[in-house]
């Protein structure tokens, strides 16, 4: 099949927000766009669908409506559509295993709970072969790029430049797919790529004082060091990204959130293993879903 980024779609808004960053990552990749959407047959009309259309003629309106829209916004793009009767989480899947890139979208942002990222997202992004970007609804393309001058949309000026691509690093267990994705993504965009790495005191260290803990300027120049180390190859594979690193004691997560509130993209992985209670996304993609203001790209690897 045609090289494609794929957007999964049910007629909301966020899933129309993920369709247009996810025709705008075609336009980068150089790529087509496929549109899925899934409907389940009901006895009575799905919400939203009107009481004198099918779930199908509702589904195959929408769908024309949404590639018309692609293709407006998004001059030169090829758009495929594909519509299909099945359940949500294994036709997105499906769809997954023949894509680039799989872009779904959440609900928004909850004062309380975050991103509503819904069942069907996590359990998707939890089993997803590919990598998968969740965005917020709402998202736009003047969210990815800084503020033009005189308020000028940066639809209007291609040029702005892109925010800061932020990266979630494990020096312990370091990942090339996820690496790559992120130095990738900062390529595109030509913009830096800010890489955040944790790391927590041994337990001899937890009662010590912490204004003075021992070793803990060396034990923080060995993550330093780690890092740069880690580093190194992908710097050399990509010499145009400019890198900066940032290494703090502590939890990954908050780091990650505080980053991603001027980022264009947060990139954080996803061990693939399995459990007696299924697969397992990790705690610090499930709290990045959940609050990180900007799109999230959540990269499977070994």
């Amino acid at each position: 099949m045609l090289r494609h980024v794929a957007a999964g779609i049910d007629g909301s808004p966020e899933g129309l927000a993920a369709a247009h960053w996810a025709a705008r990552e075609a336009m980068r990749r150089g790529t087509a766009l496929r549109l899925v959407h899934a409907w389940e047959w009901q006895p009575r009309p799905a919400p939203g669908v009107p009481a004198d259309m099918s779930q199908r003629s509702w589904a195959e309106d929408m769908m024309a409506q949404a590639s018309d829209s692609m293709r407006a916004a998004h001059f030169g793009l090829q758009v495929i559509s594909h519509s299909v009767a099945d359940a949500p989480v294994g036709a997105l899947l499906a769809a997954a295993e023949e894509a680039d890139l799989l872009v779904l979208g959440s609900h928004g942002i909850s004062g309380v709970a975050g991103f509503l990222t819904g069942s069907v997202s996590q359990r998707v992004v939890a089993r997803s072969p590919r990598p998968v970007v969740l965005v917020r609804a709402g998202e736009c393309t003047a969210d990815e790029h800084f503020s033009a001058v005189d308020g000028i949309s940066p639809d209007e000026i291609p040029e702005t430049p892109y925010r800061e691509v932020v990266l979630g690093l494990d020096t312990a267990r370091p990942c090339d797919e996820l690496i790559e994705f992120a130095f990738d993504a900062a390529r595109r965009r030509a913009t830096p790529l800010r890489v955040i790495h944790a790391f927590s005191l041994p337990p001899a260290f937890a009662a010590v004082d912490r204004l003075a803990p021992v070793n803990g300027p060396e034990l923080l120049a060995e993550h330093e060091r780690a890092v740069v180390a880690t580093l190194r190859p992908w710097c050399e594979k990509f010499p145009e990204v400019a890198v900066t690193e940032t290494v703090t004691e502590g939890r990954a997560a908050g780091g990650l959130i505080h980053a991603s509130a001027g980022a264009a993209l947060l990139v954080v992985g996803r061990r693939v293993r399995e459990t007696r209670l299924g697969t397992h996304l990790g705690s610090v993609a499930h709290a990045v879903l959940h609050h990180a203001p900007c799109p999230v790209a959540v990269v499977p690897h070994a």
